[in-house]
């Protein structure tokens, strides 16, 4: 693994960590983390950093879903096209392109279920090329980003049926 990927992983597990200590793992200088972390920023590779957020402990009224979207793709307007346009809006957290029985996965944020069956009927479905959504509610989070959300574990651990 090269030097670019180690520090991927790394800060993928804590982009928290001070360059002093990403250093002392990675066997290098600070200096060279530095350089390191600005190229890779600069490249495009790292595009930012985030805190992982339990939403439901921070804002209980918050409402998340995940919505399928079937696109019929035009000569003018494919699918890039109108995943910027949704990516345009603040609500949406991510888009991405899928394979199978649709071709948009949208995630979006809302205050409440009526924010998000609003931005649904009003923004999403009237787009060009949109042929229909399907709208899933995120009831509850149990791992996302590879960290874990369940407070209570059970010290048996974990036992297939």
């Amino acid at each position: 693994m090269n030097k670019k990927e180690q520090l991927v992983n790394i800060l993928r597990q804590d982009a928290r960590l001070a360059n002093k200590q990403i250093a002392a793992m990675m066997s290098i200088s600070e200096q060279e983390v530095a350089k390191l972390i600005s190229e890779l920023e600069e490249s495009g590779l790292i595009i930012g950093y985030t805190a992982i957020i339990n939403e439901e402990e921070f804002d209980r009224n918050s409402v998340t879903a995940y919505i399928e979207v079937r696109v019929s793709p035009e000569v003018n307007c494919g699918y890039d096209d109108v995943a910027a346009v949704i990516a345009q809006y603040p609500e949406v957290s991510s888009v991405y392109l899928m394979s199978g029985g649709y071709d948009l996965a949208v995630t979006i944020k809302g205050t409440n279920l009526r924010d998000v069956a609003m931005f649904v009927t009003d923004r999403l479905a009237p787009l060009d090329g949109v042929l229909s959504t399907t709208t899933h509610f995120i009831l509850h989070r149990y791992k996302e980003k590879d960290k874990m959300f369940l407070r209570d574990t059970d010290e048996r651990g974990l036992v297939s049926p």
